[in-house]
């Protein structure tokens, strides 16, 4: 054999040896957990054989506590780019088979590398944690290799999408990173995340709580808001990544992508003309209304299990994707509250970074009450959701469906907040307040008296509401000053969607020249 042929022998040894990881028994045990391996889970993900891989044959440096006799190839992580459905994107992913997928310095400078390439070439950045943190042998080193991550991480956001999978541990400081990125997935049951373990929070607070409990995706995904995603397997998962990816531009520079319809945009639904209760505190839902309007029906939504009081997700009008806000008056009336506000806010953002427009569907009594909620900030929450809509530049359409009340009004995408075109239904009450709380302000004097004389107070405040129903709960008091663009039947709403889209494509709007706001915190 000629030492050409050897070496290229060497090498495919070589690379058989580092598609190994940690080696077959820890491959195993990863399988036993009911996990997969860093390269199954890039197999899944992307196009079948598009894979190109990059620092295979990487090692790291560290020699404290004999860390210079567990030396394998590719040092913990498989990086490289490959195509979701054609279109170029970056991945990473952390292998648990070596050194639990704890994070060294040239680890770090292997996920830094992906990233500084998705920027230069505008594709989107994937990453998949499994990981135990820091590799707690190498110091600042590897806590310096977390830093510069989150520094990419930073500078990446709204210029290309970022998404993060968490498929097994993520704890301390390797939380950061996804949680700077847009999207976040967990996986139910073998994912958590958490800044510290239950051990740490046993010593420092006395409390007596699991990883799951803790930070596991069911807490995530429905208490804290952390997670936008869960799936209950890693194929689902996968599958979910690259419907998100359908729905996004591949930077901040590009549209995201059309999709052919064959749904026709002039389809009437006349379902939505008697959608909405004669009772006006009586709940519909909202779902039935997107899966009306959009095409096919299709609708793919961001935290589904979070603040369900609002709904945000992706759909598509006449192919165009879009952006969907809308509120869900079976869940607490859809009044606006803290984890509403933000959860709104956040993917408002998102659409209005990546040139997506936005379509609020707006039933909304108001804002929570209560010190629950004054303590825990509304102001300021529902500022961000103000601030967002206000900032946001993409086309947006808004459509009240029944209440639009107060403060919650102007915070929905209301016409003084640049929405390009403001429709309503008939059925729509824009006002103030609602007629009950308005009258008992506007005639609190003369029901007073009413009392006093021996009169029914009752029937006197019930005739008061009625006019004041007749006279503002109507969306013709907006459009008399042309803050409604105008008043649609119900089931023509997808049609004045989709025309409304498809006018506001060359939309183009700036703001002033500024280093960048200081939103609401």
């Amino acid at each position: 054999m000629s030492k050409q042929l050897e070496k290229i022998k060497q090498l495919i040894e070589k690379r058989e040896k580092a598609r190994l990881g940690g080696g077959e028994k820890a491959i195993e045990k990863q399988h036993a957990r009911g996990k997969y391996t860093a390269r199954e889970r890039i197999d899944m993900l992307l196009d079948e054989g598009s894979f190109e891989e990059y620092d295979m044959f990487k090692l790291h440096r560290c020699t404290n506590f004999g860390m210079e006799k567990k030396q394998y190839l590719g040092d913990g992580v498989v990086t490289g780019s490959g195509t979701i459905d054609g279109r170029l994107v970056f991945v990473f992913a952390q292998d648990f088979t070596v050194n639990g997928g704890s994070l060294s310095e040239t680890m770090a400078q292997k996920i830094c590398k992906v990233m500084d390439m998705a920027m230069k070439m505008g594709a989107p950045v994937i990453g998949i944690n499994d990981s135990g943190g820091a590799r707690i042998q190498e110091g600042i080193c590897a806590l310096a290799g977390f830093a510069e991550i989150f520094e990419r991480n930073i500078l990446a956001s709204g210029v290309i999408p970022q998404i993060s999978g968490i498929f097994g541990p993520c704890a301390g400081g390797a939380v950061y990173s996804p949680a700077l990125t847009d999207f976040t997935l967990m996986m139910e049951n073998t994912s958590y995340m958490f800044l510290t373990g239950p051990k740490v929070v046993k010593t420092v607070t006395g409390e007596d709580i699991d990883q799951e409990h803790l930070g596991g995706a069911s807490v995530h995904s429905t208490k804290s808001g952390v997670t936008h995603f869960t799936a209950s397997t890693e194929e689902e998962a996968m599958q979910m990544i690259r419907t998100l990816l359908s729905y996004i531009p591949s930077n901040n520079m590009e549209v995201a992508p059309r999709k052919k319809c064959e749904d026709p945009i002039d389809r009437l639904e006349d379902s939505l003309n008697e959608i909405i209760p004669e009772n006006p505190n009586e709940a519909y839902n909202m779902y039935k209304v997107i899966s009306a309007i959009v095409d096919d029906g299709e609708f793919f939504e961001v935290q589904p299990k979070f603040a369900k009081n609002i709904i945000v997700g992706f759909a598509r009008f006449n192919g165009q994707s879009v952006g969907i806000v809308a509120n869900q008056p079976s869940c607490y009336a859809g009044v606006l509250d803290v984890n509403a506000s933000r959860k709104g806010a956040r993917f408002v953002r998102f659409c209005d970074a990546f040139n997506i427009p936005i379509v609020s569907l707006v039933d909304v009594p108001g804002f929570l009450p209560g010190t629950g909620q004054e303590y825990n900030a509304v102001i300021l929450h529902g500022a961000k959701l103000l601030y967002a809509y206000g900032e946001a530049t993409v086309p947006k359409i808004t459509v009240t469906l029944r209440k639009s009340y107060g403060g919650s009004h102007i915070v929905m995408g209301c016409k003084q907040l640049r929405a390009d075109l403001n429709y309503a239904w008939p059925s729509a009450e824009i006002a103030v307040m609602g007629a009950s709380g308005a009258v008992a302000v506007l005639c609190a004097k003369e029901a007073k008296e009413k009392k006093e004389a021996g009169e029914d107070m009752q029937a006197f405040l019930a005739e008061k509401e009625e006019e004041y129903t007749e006279m503002f709960a109507n969306p013709y008091q907006a459009a008399k000053y042309g803050y409604i663009d105008d008043v649609i039947e119900p089931r023509n709403t997808r049609f004045r969607i989709c025309r409304g889209l498809a006018q506001l494509s060359t939309k183009r709007e700036s703001l002033p020249a500024k280093k960048h706001g200081n939103i609401p915190m």
